[in-house]
């Protein structure tokens, strides 16, 4: 989504009002580089959107939060943010909820090739390359 404005309040009002094929398609998250795991020079591309599945890293929040790998249980498409297993915020009547998590503060360290069409997509970045 290109945003004709240069007004931050203009473009955080396009974020919130955008139809909801429009906000998933904003739902990307940046590669793993590491030199172990380095996706970006694997398939030629440094972002792709979050889908369940995917083991990502948290890479800004709580400090408690900062380096925990996990696997992404639920997408919330209404408010862009991510579910993750294993990263709960405790309620006042002590259950326990899914924090929801910006897919900008976590980075995709395997990728879930479950889906033939996402799986056809990346070989066609890994080979164009």
């Amino acid at each position: 989504m290109t945003s004709s404005s240069k007004q931050p309040r203009k473009q955080r009002k396009a974020r919130y009002n955008a139809p909801s094929h429009v906000k998933r398609k904003m739902m990307g998250s940046h590669l793993c580089g590491d030199s172990g795991n380095d996706l970006i020079k694997e398939y030629n591309v440094r972002s792709l959107t979050v889908i369940k599945g995917d083991l990502v890293r948290v890479v800004r929040g709580d400090k408690d939060m900062i380096g925990k790998e996990a696997l992404v249980t639920d997408i919330f498409t209404k408010n862009m943010r991510l579910g993750l297993e294993g990263i709960n915020v405790s309620k006042a009547d002590g259950s326990e909820i899914v924090r929801k998590i910006d897919p900008s503060n976590v980075i995709i360290v395997k990728l879930n090739l479950s889906d033939p069409r996402r799986k056809e997509k990346l070989d066609k970045l890994k080979g164009g390359a």
